[in-house]
């Protein structure tokens, strides 16, 4: 059987900054892990806390991570499904990547 082809992504979610550095860190290390076991992480690019261009959930900051990856087509639907499920996350984007 032929090894399915994996996409490239790339996601960024944005955590709410009241959680706690702890609390923090241990959901980007839930999403960091979800990615490397359902594919491979190419890059994580730490932003930190930023101000959001808008308010969300009465909240105008927002811990920023940005992820390049590599998965089959399936996974982004799963991604995104769990950042819905989880709390603490603001805001979710995933983006297929053109290969050049």
């Amino acid at each position: 059987m032929a090894e399915k082809a994996l996409n490239s992504y790339e996601t960024i979610f944005i955590i709410d900054p009241t959680l706690g550095e702890e609390q923090v860190k241990a959901v980007q290390d839930k999403f960091t892990n979800l990615i490397a076991g359902n594919g491979s992480v190419e890059s994580i690019d730490e932003w930190g806390k930023r101000r959001l261009a808008y308010e969300i959930n009465d909240k105008n900051e927002g811990v920023y991570v940005l992820v390049d990856f590599k998965a089959d087509a399936d996974f982004p639907k799963e991604l995104d499904r769990q950042y819905r499920i989880t709390d603490g996350i603001l805001r979710t984007i995933i983006i297929r990547k053109e290969i050049k």
